[in-house]
């Protein structure tokens, strides 16, 4: 099992100076994910030849590595130059993960949930020609259903995950969207099996509690899906129940640390996080 962490609190650092704090941090894995300078958010990726090779430095010197590469693009939008804009990126994302010598990419579905059936539709036609390319390259692909995607429910995603028929994608299962997934925790973790290839982990608030109204929102009808990715226990995830359902699995993949909610204690909460997981995932330290 390797433990990660998602360095995106620190992602105003310049790349070197980046790296070397998670390696002060003590952490041995990074999922590389998103920074303006990288790969931003739904935008085609920025990182040239250099900065490719000013990361590697960065890593050899460190001697941290990267477990996964995290892209994040629209290619289940319902708008069809949208969706051919994110293919463009993926291409180049996956170009990019090569040259880093990474065989792991993980991702969202990344449609609308007000257009179900047509973001399905444009995701298998994206993966028509991303999936090829990913097998071709040997990268595994594992994908979360996320808050305010056409896929939130975590038996449903599995279930299309598993319908996709490829060994080279799997399931993520992202802690602090649990209360967005529809099923008891263990329940999810235990479906997925041998699927769930990766975690993202973060503590979060249930929104249900209240009567639906712990957070107040203007004007009420606002469809937003709040959530947090907090520090294990400031949330209400049930986590003695997740992690006894992962050894119940016996899951041996990736876990990545996804704090994001207190960017002003994050080298407090990256310290913590790793001592905590590495308890309670049982790794050797």
């Amino acid at each position: 099992m390797k433990l990660t962490i998602d360095p995106l609190p620190f992602r105003h650092l310049p790349i070197p100076e980046m790296v070397r704090t998670v390696a002060e941090l003590g952490y041995e894995y990074i999922e590389f994910s998103q920074r303006d300078d990288f790969f931003p958010f739904y935008l085609y990726p920025r990182a040239n030849d250099d900065l490719v090779q000013t990361l590697k430095r960065s890593l050899k010197e460190t001697g941290v590595q990267i477990a996964s590469v995290l892209p994040i693009l629209r290619w289940s939008s319902p708008d069809e130059d949208q969706r051919q804009a994110a293919v463009r990126s993926w291409l180049r994302s996956i170009d990019i993960t090569v040259e880093l010598g990474v065989d792991q990419m993980n991702s969202e579905f990344s449609g609308r949930p007000e257009q179900s059936e047509r973001s399905e539709g444009q995701f298998l036609k994206s993966m028509e020609v991303i999936l090829p390319r990913l097998e071709k390259e040997g990268i595994k692909l594992n994908i979360e259903p996320h808050p305010d995607d056409f896929i939130e429910d975590g038996i449903e995603a599995i279930r299309f995950i598993r319908g996709l028929n490829s060994k080279n994608v799997g399931f993520l299962y992202c802690v602090p969207h649990t209360f967005y997934q529809g099923h008891d925790i263990a329940e999810i973790v235990r479906y997925a099996g041998k699927d769930l290839k990766h975690l993202h982990l973060a503590d979060s608030f249930d929104y249900r509690a209240s009567g639906g109204r712990r957070y107040l929102l203007n004007p009420a009808e606002t469809n937003a899906t709040v959530h947090q990715h907090l520090p294990y226990g400031q949330g209400e995830v049930d986590l003695d129940a997740f992690f006894a359902a992962l050894k119940e699995v016996e899951f041996d993949g990736i876990a990545t640390v996804a704090v994001f909610s207190q960017e002003e204690k994050a080298h407090e909460n990256a310290v913590w996080m790793r001592h905590e997981s590495i308890r309670r995932l049982g790794i050797a330290a």
